[in-house]
């Protein structure tokens, strides 16, 4: 039940990634993500990079774990096939998100590259949660 869609936009790239919790549609984005960067099926899982990023709000907690896989790619030219979110925690009105990427660096020989992502937006982000579905939509600036 945990999957991905790309969706029409005039300019960007709109996702829509959901699960059965939110830490699994979480894991689909960062999947979006990099599908929308480079086909994942040629990235070899060898290097495990330990991601914890914190936000006031899921929102802001979707935007940062996002940016954080842009910023590795812009900063060390690594990127991921495989994302495991262990915890979503709040703590003192925190919410604290730790998790695992897979993933290697970037070979122009090896990965084609789709889209250059500039940054993740808040434009259009939405997330809906029940207790058997958690939705995520939200738009890739390109």
């Amino acid at each position: 039940m945990a999957g991905f869609q790309f969706l029409e936009h005039t300019a960007d790239i709109k996702v829509r990634a959901y699960g059965r919790t939110i830490k699994e549609a979480f894991q689909e984005a960062a999947q979006a993500l990099s599908e929308a960067m480079t086909d994942t099926s040629k990235i070899n899982p060898k290097i495990k990079r330990k991601i914890e990023v914190k936000a006031e709000d899921l929102e802001a907690l979707l935007y940062q774990w996002l940016e954080e896989f842009i910023y590795l790619f812009d900063s060390e030219g690594l990127i991921f096939s495989e994302f495991k979110v262990e915890s979503i925690q709040q703590k003192e009105g925190i919410l604290i998100l730790k998790g695992e990427a897979l993933g290697e660096e970037f070979d122009s020989n090896k990965h084609v590259q789709k889209s250059a992502i500039k940054a993740v937006t808040y434009h259009e982000m939405k997330i809906d949660q029940s207790p058997k579905k958690t939705t995520l939509e939200f738009v890739l600036d390109i």
